[in-house]
């Protein structure tokens, strides 16, 4: 056996049966999900099927009303955001959060305390110790924009940025936490062309590096084009997986997307 189904037998993430009810309304209804460590994952569907709130479970923004999560063989049922960054997940969001009025360079600085080794102690009496991680997550941010090739701008406020490089921000601030799992909301929601091109390509040069990741996208030329396995989520329930191939000529893909009149033939999602 080999391929996606294979791969998921070593899975990084797990969902189980996992629902999410607001007062009377189901938006998540027994979600069964398996995503195969060291690949790229997309998770698709028409708006308001939930994805969003998927991510939201996962990163603890949200608990869940029924089923579990396990990361890496441990459960994440119950842990606050943060606990869950330094288990290895970071996310990227559908409207982009930076601190604006802050330099590149500290934005990714921010993204980095969740793995520097230093407590109050060591900020109360500025320890060398604090003064050391300072200098080396100040280091590893430079090194990180450097990738996402913003490094000539590392000393500029945030809102300076044209929108697709706040998104490489955004990406180089996530990586900063050194993720297992990066999730990516919408990554290339609002970008032109050019700007859906490199970020493709840091997509890729990521998960060539070992991340996993598992991106939310409504743009199917972009999910076609780096995502072998798909997962479509259609009102809260998960209605298809599988290939670009076969997501693409699937008959209940094809309705969620685009509706069906009994007496016409399906069409598929546009390439």
């Amino acid at each position: 056996m080999s391929g996606p189904t294979a791969r998921a037998a070593d899975a990084l993430l797990r969902l189980a049966a996992v629902s999410r009810r607001f007062g009377g309304l189901k938006v998540l209804q027994d979600v069964t999900l398996a995503i195969p460590r060291g690949g790229i994952f997309g998770l698709i569907g028409p708006n308001g099927a939930g994805k969003t709130t998927v991510f939201n479970l996962i990163t603890g923004l949200l608990a869940p009303s029924g089923g579990t999560i396990e990361f890496d063989g441990l459960p994440l049922t119950g842990l606050a955001p943060h606990h869950i960054t330094r288990r290895g997940i970071a996310r990227t969001f559908q409207n982009i959060r930076l601190f604006r009025e802050m330099s590149l360079l500290d934005n990714v600085v921010v993204g980095l305390h969740a793995r520097l080794g230093y407590g109050s102690f060591d900020v109360l009496a500025g320890t060398a110790r604090l003064r050391r991680a300072e200098r080396q997550a100040r280091e590893r941010a430079h090194e990180l924009l450097s990738w996402v090739r913003l490094d000539h701008k590392l000393g500029e406020r945030a809102d300076n940025l044209s929108y697709g490089e706040q998104r490489r921000l955004e990406l180089a601030r996530a990586l900063a936490t050194d993720p297992k799992l990066l999730l990516l909301d919408e990554p290339v929601a609002g970008m032109n062309n050019a700007e859906k091109a490199v970020l493709m390509d840091d997509v890729r040069r990521i998960g060539a590096r070992g991340c996993t990741i598992f991106m939310i996208e409504h743009d199917m030329r972009f999910v076609m084009a780096l995502c072998e396995d798909i997962a479509v989520l259609n009102f809260g329930r998960i209605i298809a997986r599988g290939g670009p191939d076969a997501i693409r000529n699937d008959a209940q893909v094809i309705e969620a997307y685009l509706g069906r009149d009994d007496d016409d033939a399906p069409a598929p999602p546009p390439r």
